[in-house]
């Protein structure tokens, strides 16, 4: 079994008339967190609604646990316990948190069926889903709806988790919330691919990095690596730490 739970070969994506990955090769290794970092256009989101069958590949692979998912539709690629949070979050405004949770959770028809100790882990996670089960989802703070969208990914078991910037507009006690669900998330086994712009959120949390630029990735190894290297993060991202 590769080490890799995901991996993506020379995979290019139009979109219409646009042609917007070049080519991205990228690893995800079992068990880890995987940050995707670049500059705002270099790809990032396009790689991940690629990765779930949102846009289809034009060319080049991809493989989860070693199968090749590229021509896959969606609902079939999350049918693999593959779970993916856009930016957007996705969430219904006018149901309740329950009500949203309950949508996600395929095996349940009613609130009843959820299963309860996965949920009491959840609201461990995030105690606001708990505490606002019987509100509108609208009615959540952005923090609270991000929390919310996260947890409905992982109301069921999943062995890829697929995040976009979930620390997004938050303030800094929600992303220290987020950091520290997220270590407890990786801590249980499972396997995350994260979107990240905030750079300390990035490494605090990951094990491995991929930049990307131009629709390609431009360099990929461990996040410390990255982290104690001030020169290469300017020279890769633009950034002054």
């Amino acid at each position: 079994m590769s080490d890799n739970l995901l991996e993506l070969s020379g995979v290019h994506t139009h979109i219409g008339a646009y042609h917007i990955l070049h080519g991205v090769d990228l690893a995800v290794p079992r068990g880890q967190l995987t940050m995707l970092l670049g500059r705002n256009g270099a790809g990032k989101t396009t790689t991940l609604r690629t990765i779930m069958g949102l846009w289809q590949a034009s060319q080049g692979s991809v493989r989860f646990n070693g199968t090749d998912i590229t021509r896959l539709d969606t609902p079939q690629i999350a049918g693999l316990n593959i779970a993916y949070v856009p930016e957007a979050m996705g969430i219904f405004s006018d149901l309740t948190v329950k009500e949203n949770m309950l949508l996600a959770a395929r095996r349940a028809r009613h609130a009843a069926q959820m299963d309860e100790a996965r949920l009491k882990w959840i609201f461990g996670l995030f105690p606001a889903v708990e505490k606002f089960w019987n509100h509108p989802a609208g009615k959540l703070s952005g923090g609270q709806k991000q929390m919310l969208a996260v947890a409905r990914a992982i109301v069921e078991p999943r062995e890829l988790l697929i995040i976009d910037e979930p620390s997004k507009g938050l303030a800094p006690s929600i992303i220290n919330n987020m950091i520290d669900a997220f270590g407890q998330l990786k801590a249980s086994g499972v396997t995350i691919l994260l979107v990240e712009q905030n750079f300390n959120f990035a490494k605090r949390l990951g094990d491995t990095v991929a930049v990307m630029d131009n629709g390609v990735v431009v360099h990929a190894g461990s996040m410390q690596e990255l982290a104690d290297d001030e020169g290469l993060q300017t020279s890769l991202l633009g950034l002054a730490l």
